[in-house]
């Protein structure tokens, strides 16, 4: 199957994890593009998309936003899967979901979407994101889990298993 993995990232925590449930679904033997929202022009050569992004000030990146707004119709007609990162800490904070997370699965069908601890490196963050993290007192570090990671896109395998390939209507 043809998949697109499509994650909003601004300093490349999230689109590693993107990259590691690209390579999952490459290793069980599907074509995958990865491409970041703003490039996805159309999703119709695609049998299944994995839609990603890292949660900032509690909202999905409008990157990712953008794009459910110009290909949700497409996107809800293929399997589809969300995730987010942004949650960091040891319990992450924050615990809760983002409200645009709950949207943006109903609008494109994406079945249960699942967050993932990120990844907090100061020396990368603007004078606005520094104050925000000052104001959140959150600690820096990589709270990613990889290994999760690759378990939930090994789900993600099993259930393409089930799916035949979207076909396209002829002209």
């Amino acid at each position: 199957m043809r998949v697109l993995v499509t994650v909003a990232s601004r300093h490349g925590a999230t689109q590693e994890i993107g990259a590691e449930i690209a390579q999952v679904l490459r290793d069980a033997g599907h074509v995958v593009d990865e491409t970041a929202p703003d490039d996805v022009d159309a999703v119709r050569e695609y049998d299944a998309i994995v839609l990603g992004s890292a949660v900032y000030v509690g909202r999905l990146a409008a990157s990712l936003r953008d794009l459910v707004d110009r290909q949700a119709g497409q996107i809800r007609q293929r399997p589809s899967w969300l995730f987010w990162s942004g949650p960091i800490g040891d319990p992450p904070v924050p615990a809760t979901v983002p409200d645009d997370v709950t949207t943006v699965a109903s609008r494109t069908g994406s079945a249960d979407p699942r967050a993932f601890a990120g990844r907090l490196d100061r020396t990368d963050l603007n004078l606005s994101e520094r104050a925000l993290v000052a104001l959140t007192r959150a600690e820096p570090g990589d709270y990613r889990d990889l290994d999760d990671v690759r378990a939930w896109a090994a789900t993600i395998v099993r259930e393409l298993a089930a799916v035949r390939p979207h076909q396209q209507p002829r002209r």
